[in-house]
């Protein structure tokens, strides 16, 4: 929450003009008293409250050749790659989180809407879907994998036909927040077969089966291990990344020893890492045992210096190689492993955004490429 209020803060500053939706539009006396200059503020999934506050500060005389929406709708994305949400709500009660107060149990949008979504994409130059929602492998559940209708063809509303679908539109296909049920072992033959990029994103979180309980997240470190040995050897050029919070409530210095730990035998290829911040209405705040601000904040530190240590040698061992980047700008582009704005980047010299290009890599820090155009 501090975070989307720092957000809100810098682009005040920028223009001074902001509308807040998503999410936090629903803590409307919380955004006012921080930034009471806010021109409105609206709740997730309100297009028509968005666009009314616009037009009441931006107005302008109506065109029906420019006014009319395409049938890719409106995206704040580059051209060339647009996120694609196939489902909204969760049916977790994550206790760090507030996600299923504010929008509720999964409800899983139908998949033949989701494919005209993306075919749409596709034909109006989107060279790259970033699948995305609260639960992105438990899409379908809600729906018991009701069977839909894509260009005629029987596809059931679950995240490995989708993935099927999807892989067959010759764009990149990215996979983010995917809880590790055990059908997420289905999609990684999808991506050594090439049909969808060999990455994934699964918040992890923690590590210590203590913490993990408290946090109310499934799965165990010693289960998470075996499947990342099973992905690697049906898909070695997986990339795997995960998001972790330290300084739960209740964290020990040995938990969170065991989180390094963890570290070092999963040899993950990208991480993020939160210092727990308490969220207004979330079950954690009443957990015992608080870790002080201090020891949150070393934690973290301690974390992000021993991922960039693994980090920078999984990079390492990519130079003389040539990578497949799509270009985000003049020199500057993503290779397979590097979803935007969260992972590194590859770096050379020239290029056009959306463009595939080729590129030898000569060195390597702990987060970005460097190397040249073939």
């Amino acid at each position: 929450m501090e975070e989307s209020l720092g957000a809100i803060g810098e682009a005040l500053a920028e223009n001074g003009k902001v509308v807040v939706t998503g999410c936090l539009g629903v803590k409307q006396e919380l955004i006012r008293t921080r930034h009471p200059s806010v021109l409105a503020i609206t709740g997730p999934h309100d297009t028509p409250g968005v666009m009314t506050a616009v037009h009441a500060h931006l107005p302008k005389p109506h065109d029906p050749y420019t006014d009319l929406v395409p049938a890719q709708g409106v995206k704040l994305t580059p051209q060339h790659y647009a996120y694609l949400k196939i489902s909204e709500g969760c049916n977790h009660r994550c206790t760090f989180c507030i996600i299923p107060s504010m929008r509720g149990d999964l409800v899983s949008r139908p998949i033949a809407e989701v494919m005209q979504e993306a075919g749409n994409l596709v034909k109006a130059g989107v060279k790259e879907l970033l699948v995305i929602s609260q639960d992105t492998s438990a899409y379908g559940v809600d729906v018991k994998y009701r069977t839909g209708f894509v260009g005629g063809r029987p596809v059931k509303t679950r995240m490995t036909d989708l993935c099927r679908a999807l892989g067959e539109l010759g764009v990149w296909v990215r996979l983010h927040y995917v809880y590790p049920y055990p059908h997420v072992d289905e999609v990684i033959p999808l991506m050594a077969e090439g049909k969808i990029l060999p990455y994934l994103d699964v918040p992890f979180q923690h590590a210590s089966p203590r913490v993990l309980k408290l946090m109310k997240r499934p799965a165990s470190a010693e289960k998470v291990l075996e499947r990342l040995r099973r992905w690697r050897e049906i898909c070695p050029e997986i990339t795997v990344r995960s998001t972790f919070i330290v300084g739960f409530p209740g964290e020990t210095e040995a938990e969170f020893s065991e989180l390094l730990q963890f570290l070092q035998e999963a040899q993950l290829d990208r991480v993020g890492c939160f210092a727990y911040s308490p969220v207004d209405g979330a079950a954690a705040n009443g957990l015992p045992d608080a870790v002080p601000e201090e020891i949150k904040q070393s934690r973290r530190g301690r974390f992000m210096a021993a991922q960039e240590k693994i980090s920078r040698e999984k990079l390492k061992r990519k130079i003389g190689q040539t990578v497949e980047v799509l270009v985000d700008g003049p020199g500057v582009g993503r290779s397979s492993a590097d979803a935007p704005e969260i992972d590194g980047v590859v770096h050379f010299e020239g290029g056009k955004p959306g463009e595939f290009r080729d590129v030898m890599v000569d060195r390597a820090d702990e987060h970005d490429l460097y190397g040249r155009l073939q």
